[in-house]
This record gives structure tokens, C-alpha cells and sequence, in this order.
């Protein structure tokens, strides 16, 4: 009567190999590992017009480096090609510079119009309500002294 082995699966630590205790001679086999592993993100992602407005930015940003060397090239090379380059380069590095302060005007715009989201325990929070409950007090205590003085009135109330 034969013996019948259990397999067993030992998991080695660093090296992300199996071993099988299998009788056919203990192969080893590459173990199963993900192609990546999420993260959650460090940084929250930029809204839609900041990152569209990137995108551009780095477009043309490329286009312009491009020219460049182009112009450098047909500079060294003696071509005919060089000064319309040249020219095209300085005109595009404007356009690239307005890019990139579009880019930041965007940003800039974004944040005023949708603010900073803040979280219930923030300081500045705390402090805006608790104006908020001055003021209110403040607006009350005059409403109250303007219901005891009516104008025109001898400023008593109407039975002594």
C-alpha cells in the first residue's frame, strides 16, 4: 500500500517563491503578486479648468522647446530655416509664458470662487461663529433698547 503525502505550501520571505511539498521533486514556482498596489494619493487631485489649463500649459511648453532646438539646429547647420525659427521661438515662448499665468490665474480663481474646505474643528471656523453669536447678541440688545425708547415719546412707559 503507498503512502499518501500531503502538499504543503511554504511561503519563502523576500524572494516571493512557493515550494511544494508535492511528491513530482519540490519545484519552485513564482508566487502570484500584484502588478501594483494602490496608495491613496498624498495630494488631492487639481479640479477640472487648473488641470485642462496645465495640460495646455505643458503643450505648448513642449512645442516651444522643440522650436527651439529646431532653431538652434538650422542655426548651426547654416539653413535658411533658422530666422523664421527664431522668430517662431520668441513668439511662442511669449504664448508659453502667458501658459503657465494662466495655469496660476486659474488656480487663483478656483480657490476664491469654491474656498478652502475646511473641517468642522477649524480655528478659523470656531472664531467666525463666535462673531457671529456677538454680533447677534449685539443686534438684539439694540432692537431691545429701541422697543423701550419710542421716539417722540417722553421716554416713560405709558402707566407710572
Amino acid at each position: 500500500m503507498g503512502t499518501v503525502e500531503r502538499s504543503e505550501t511554504v511561503v519563502a520571505g523576500a524572494e516571493g517563491v512557493l515550494t511544494s511539498g508535492d511528491p513530482g521533486g519540490g519545484r519552485e514556482r513564482p508566487r502570484y503578486r500584484p502588478l501594483w498596489v494602490e496608495e491613496p494619493a498624498k495630494r488631492r487631485r487639481l479640479p477640472d479648468p487648473v488641470r485642462t489649463a496645465a495640460v495646455r500649459a505643458v503643450l505648448i511648453i513642449s512645442v516651444t522647446l522643440i522650436q527651439a532646438m529646431v532653431a538652434f539646429l538650422s542655426t548651426l547647420a547654416g539653413s535658411w530655416l533658422a530666422f523664421p525659427m527664431v522668430l517662431s521661438s520668441v513668439a511662442s515662448t511669449v504664448v508659453a509664458t502667458w501658459a503657465v499665468l494662466d495655469v496660476w490665474v486659474t488656480r487663483q480663481v478656483w480657490n476664491q470662487r469654491n474656498g478652502v474646505v475646511s473641517t468642522p474643528s477649524s480655528t478659523a471656523r470656531a472664531l467666525r461663529r463666535e462673531r457671529r453669536r456677538v454680533s447677534r447678541q449685539a443686534r438684539a440688545a439694540e432692537r431691545a433698547q429701541g422697543r423701550i425708547r419710542r421716539p417722540g415719546g417722553a421716554e416713560q412707559l405709558s402707566h407710572p
